[in-house]
């Protein structure tokens, strides 16, 4: 839920004022010395996760390399207090990072707050032109670009090769495919079929996508998470567990079915690319060609993954505004985004990125590329984090069962039009 923004709303103004105090040069004090060599202390604040910051704060290093007299100061933020910890940093300006890496849903968000330096003309042009356009709208607020895209991703279901094999089946296409799977799967190998995530809503988007819906019609400004659709996506995730097809943990979810899947308890997960490198550090995959990715499932309409990812954006307040950008550009330069892919199967965001050998040759890039292409574009709207909370909170109920799907949808779709005010 959305917090502190009448406290807010004077800092932001004043961030709004500094914007243009600095005019379209992005020069802000101490970003360059009298030669016009950057300068001055950098501080990113990186959500990247456990398997991922090594290799996040080397390239950082590697700026620093590039520009000497600028100092990068990495802080690895876990990405769970991130949204929060940004913004109470960007509210109260003391401590505040100069450069964030923030999760697609929290741009227009931070944006509307005043909290994000515009993009300097001639990036966002370049931005356009020469990144997946999915990705570029996730940097946009009412029309302006405050945010350079890092990674894409989608979520897909990953499998055991070798216990699908010994159960006699294929990667199942669609949910009811699924039980049915996970029933042999069960008779042959003692094992469960698949790990429900259930305490994190993104998790909850593949099912209301495969129903045909989606949590929210931006353009109409209509709730639509407790429509006929949303209903039937909590029933399938309560199905799903209780029908013994999956099992569920409603709490640290993540961490829970990594393990499981990593030690071969369950055959299937459903996870996304930022997944891969941990997953293959598991006894299960000493082997890494006995991790197979497919779709995931379809529902009754259709299969639909939900598209993620991550962008790069500078705080409106900062005092290093010409290195942080500098920064930024780096960050989601083409020899960048190909390092990302090939130490950690990252998706890259520029379209050229993807005919680099070290891109074209990553198995798992590859496949989760066409599953990105077609990945269902989220309402780039400044509620579009805040949604989640209250949405995590209704699936959780539904999947173990603590609440009825229609009880879960309900209560979404009332918590939605509080924090949507005026929405149907």
């Amino acid at each position: 839920m959305r917090r502190g923004i009448a406290a807010t709303a004077l800092v932001a103004a004043l961030a709004l004022a500094a914007t243009a105090c600095g005019g379209d040069k992005n020069d802000g004090g101490g970003s360059t010395d009298a030669g016009g060599e950057l300068s001055g202390t950098v501080t990113w604040w990186d959500t990247s996760n456990d398997t991922e910051k090594a290799t996040f704060q080397k390239i950082a290093e590697s700026f620093q390399a590039k520009h000497p007299k600028v100092t990068v100061k990495y802080v690895n933020v876990p990405y769970g207090d991130a949204q929060n910890k940004v913004k109470n940093a960007f509210s109260s300006g003391a401590d505040a990072p100069d450069v964030i890496r923030a999760d697609v849903g929290w741009v227009a968000d931070f944006a509307s707050l005043g909290y994000l330096d515009k993009v300097p003309a001639e990036t966002a042009k370049k931005v356009d032109a020469e990144f997946l356009p999915s990705a570029a709208a996730s940097g946009k607020y009412e029309n302006q670009m405050y945010a350079v895209p890092q990674v894409i991703d989608t979520l897909g279901l990953f499998y055991n090769k070798k216990m699908l094999a010994d159960a006699g089946v294929q990667p199942p296409t669609t949910l009811e495919e699924l039980k049915t799977a996970s029933a042999k799967i069960k008779e042959k190998t003692g094992k469960t079929g698949l790990y429900l995530r259930g305490d994190d809503s993104y998790w909850f988007l593949p099912l209301i996508y495969g129903e045909g819906g989606d949590l929210v019609d931006a353009k109409n400004k209509t709730v639509t998470v407790d429509g006929p659709a949303g209903v039937k996506a909590f029933k399938a995730a309560r199905d799903l567990v209780a029908s013994g097809a999956a099992v569920t943990n409603s709490t640290d979810g993540y961490q829970n079915m990594q393990t499981a899947f990593k030690t071969g308890q369950v055959a299937m997960m459903i996870n996304g690319p930022w997944a891969i490198k941990d997953t293959y550090a598991g006894e299960q995959f000493a082997d890494k060609a006995n991790l197979g990715v497919a779709p995931v499932p379809a529902g009754s309409a259709k299969a639909g993954g939900p598209q993620g990812g991550h962008d790069l954006a500078v705080y409106a307040g900062s005092k290093n505004r010409a290195a942080a950008h500098a920064f930024v550009e780096y960050l989601s330069s083409q020899e960048v985004q190909v390092q990302a892919a090939k130490e950690l199967s990252l998706l890259p965001t520029r379209t050229a990125a993807y005919e680099q050998p070290d891109v074209k040759s990553n198995q798992m890039v590859q496949f989760f590329k066409p599953a990105v292409d077609k990945a269902v574009e989220r309402a780039w709207i400044p509620e579009n984090g805040s949604l989640f909370d209250p949405l995590k909170v209704e699936y959780t109920k539904a999947v173990t069962g603590a609440a009825t799907p229609e009880d879960a949808a309900k209560s979404a779709g009332v918590e939605f039009r509080k924090i949507l005010k005026g929405w149907k």
